[in-house]
């Protein structure tokens, strides 16, 4: 992936407030409203449900000082691919790029568009595989406008952005202080021991993001006081939401309740105030989602762009369509990509789920890799000045490096034959680390 050999930052300007707010819009996405349930029917009791999502702000928060490390020494627009490429060399970081085209951006576009499909159904059932058609139309269509040229401005995302906070609030607030409780269950069998290694491959879902949002940290003034401070915060206040709304299913639907739910949120507010209330929080959850799906859609065209004019094979998709000002062929083989998995998701008969085995073992071992980086650097480049230093250091990135390995484990061990065919993906871009093929391209 073409980047500039030297990238220049201006004065930091980015203070503890502005900071924070962007981290937790970065992080808070539409997942939130889907991952609960598959949480709860792989642990299987109240007590474990909370427990499993503070766990996972507890990993956030240690994996956020180590990338905190590595932007502000390394500032680079790159961001992992950046890394890989200095502590590994070009052909592994080419593998990353083909890994993010193939596996990491088309798949959670794919789990993106199942969300929306899960909600919209309950908007207006479709005959037949309701979720699965909401989730191939949106692809298309909103791949359809990116060609074309037209982008949801930043007053839309912003829109957005809002009805998924929305959404949260009258989770929140009907699940707490209106419904009525559940059935207690603190402990319900599903006939299987909790497995906890899944449940929190889907928690770290939801938490994603703070790998991009730590990028921010060059940005942060004074770098030293702030970057600990905001991600502390941010990294909280996510944390808190996210228990917030658990507690709200917990209390509504109860463990059972929640683990037989294919839309947690709608079903909730259908016990709590009727269908008008499933129909409310189906289309905020719809709305939101949509923004989420044309965000990914249009950074992972851009990526691929890149990829296209670095990597000879793919020339393709480095050609840029002046007319409508898009790459048009990453676009198209972005989204063909996504619909094959949709069509996965399909055959499996479980959507959402199936694009998370899919994701997941890539995403784990790209980032055990990005991790390890970090150390590889510290001793490569010990002079480098660094102006936010992970504490506790090598215990902090040696003990994150460990979760990475058990999330990869348990993403290999404990999912379906979507795990399998994501990695199987990531053999095909083997034969891009061939040394004539990952050298960027002459311009």
């Amino acid at each position: 992936m073409r980047q500039p050999s030297s990238v220049e930052v201006g004065k930091p300007q980015l203070h503890l407030p502005g900071a924070i707010a962007l981290i937790v819009g970065i992080v808070i996405g539409a997942g939130i409203f889907e991952t609960p349930s598959l949480v709860a029917d792989n642990i299987g009791s109240t007590q474990g449900v909370i427990g499993v999502w503070l766990l996972g702000g507890l990993i956030s928060f240690l994996g956020a000082l180590c990338y905190a490390e590595l932007a502000t020494t390394y500032p680079h627009v790159g961001g992992n691919y950046y890394y890989l490429q200095r502590a590994f060399g070009q052909p592994l970081a080419t593998l990353f790029a083909w890994a993010r085209m193939t596996v990491i951006q088309t798949g959670s576009i794919a789990l993106l568009a199942f969300v929306f499909g899960d909600y919209a159904s309950q908007l207006l059932p479709l005959v037949g595989y309701s979720p699965s058609i909401y989730a191939a139309l949106a692809i298309v269509l909103l791949t359809g406008l990116n060609i074309l040229g037209l982008r949801h401005s930043g007053r839309a995302q912003t829109w957005l952005t809002s009805a998924l906070i929305l959404g949260l609030l009258l989770v929140i607030v009907i699940g707490l202080a209106l419904a009525p409780a559940a059935t207690p269950a603190a402990t319900v069998s599903f006939g299987q021991a909790p497995a906890w290694g899944l449940a929190l491959v889907f928690v770290l879902l939801s938490y994603g993001g703070w790998n991009e949002a730590a990028y921010i940290s060059a940005e942060i003034a004074p770098p030293r006081r702030n970057i600990v401070r905001s991600l502390l915060w941010s990294i909280g206040i996510i944390t808190s939401i996210y228990l917030l709304v658990n507690l709200a299913y917990l209390r509504g639907l109860g463990v059972v309740g929640m683990a037989n739910s294919d839309a947690v949120g709608a079903e909730l507010l259908r016990r709590t105030v009727g269908e008008p209330g499933a129909m409310l929080i189906s289309l905020l959850v719809v709305l939101a989602t949509l923004g989420s799906i044309n965000a990914t859609i249009f950074t992972g065209a851009r990526t691929n762009y890149a990829l296209g004019q670095d990597v000879s094979p793919l020339s393709f998709l480095g050609k840029w369509q002046p007319g409508p000002g898009a790459p048009t062929a990453a676009y198209v083989l972005q989204a063909a990509i996504a619909l094959a998995l949709v069509g996965l998701g399909t055959f499996t008969r479980q959507g959402f789920e199936t694009m998370v085995d899919y994701t997941a073992p890539v995403f784990w071992f790209f980032f055990l890799l990005s991790t390890a980086s970090l150390i590889i650097l510290r001793s490569r480049d010990p002079n480098r000045l660094r102006p936010f230093q992970v504490p506790f250091y090598p215990a902090v990135p040696l003990l994150f490096c460990a979760v990475c390995v058990y999330l990869l484990y348990s993403s290999l061990a404990y999912t379906g034959v979507g795990a399998l065919l994501g990695v199987a993906v990531l053999g095909l871009g083997l034969p891009l680390l061939h040394r004539d093929f990952s050298r960027p391209l002459r311009r």
